[in-house]
C-alpha cells in the first residue's frame, strides 16, 4: 500500500484508528444519558447538549468507522480495528488530509451540560482503542502523522505517552469512567484522533 511511508509510527500508535460522513458511525446506537436538545455544531452537524437532573452519569458514546481488512493491513496488526467492515484506510487518510477531521469518528454527544459530582462514562462501541482525555486545551494527540494530518501539529501535554496510562485506553467495548471533580469549561479528546472532542460546561 502506497500509505505505509506514514505508517512508521510508535507500537502505540498501532491501535489508531480517533468528522463528514463516509459511512453511518459504528455498531451501536447511541445512548443518552438523558434528555437531549438538538443543537448544531460548528461544522453543521447536530449535536446534543445532555441535562441529567438526578443522574450520576452522562454517557458518551465513542464511535468510530474503521475497515477491519485494511487498517489491520496497513497498521500491520490483526487487533487495529475489530468492529464490522466501514471505511476503507486509503479512504480514512485522503478524506483525513482533505478536512483534518473525519466524521464517524467521534464522541456523541461533543458538547454537554454537567454537574460537579457527576461521572462521565465513554463507552467504546468502535472497533478501534481510543482515549477519552480531560486537556486543559486541545492539541494533537501522540500518533504525530495522524496529528498532521489533522492540522493540529502540538501534542497537549496531556496527550503524551508519559502522561497517559494503561487504563487511559478505551478497547472496543470498554467503557472509561472519569468523575467531574470541578466547576467551568471541561475539554476531552482522544489522544490518538484528536478531532474527536467534547466540550462540557460543570456547574
Amino acid at each position: 500500500m502506497k500509505l505505509r511511508i506514514f505508517l512508521v509510527i510508535p507500537l502505540a500508535a498501532i491501535i489508531v484508528a480517533c468528522g463528514r460522513n463516509i459511512v453511518a458511525p459504528a455498531d451501536n446506537p447511541a445512548t443518552p444519558a438523558a434528555r437531549t436538545a438538538a443543537i448544531p455544531s460548528t461544522n453543521g452537524v447536530s449535536v446534543a447538549a445532555t441535562a441529567t437532573p438526578g443522574r450520576d452519569n452522562v454517557v458518551v458514546n465513542i464511535h468510530d468507522a474503521c475497515d477491519p481488512d485494511t487498517f489491520n493491513e496497513a497498521l500491520q496488526n490483526p487487533d487495529a480495528c475489530v468492529r464490522a467492515g466501514g471505511v476503507k484506510f486509503d479512504q480514512f487518510i485522503a478524506q483525513l488530509t482533505r478536512l483534518g477531521f473525519i466524521e464517524p469518528w467521534n464522541f456523541a454527544p461533543s458538547i454537554a451540560n454537567v454537574r460537579v459530582g457527576q461521572t462521565f462514562e465513554a463507552v467504546n462501541h468502535g472497533g478501534e482503542t481510543h482515549t477519552f482525555t480531560e486537556v486543559a486545551e486541545f492539541g494533537g494527540g501522540f500518533v504525530q502523522f495522524l496529528n498532521d494530518l489533522a492540522h493540529v501539529p502540538n501534542v497537549a501535554p496531556e496527550c503524551r505517552p508519559e502522561a497517559l496510562e494503561a487504563d487511559d485506553f478505551v478497547a472496543p467495548g470498554g467503557t472509561y469512567r472519569e468523575t467531574v471533580d470541578h466547576a467551568g469549561h471541561l475539554k476531552f479528546q482522544c489522544c490518538i484522533h484528536p478531532w474527536m472532542r467534547l466540550e462540557a460546561s460543570s456547574r
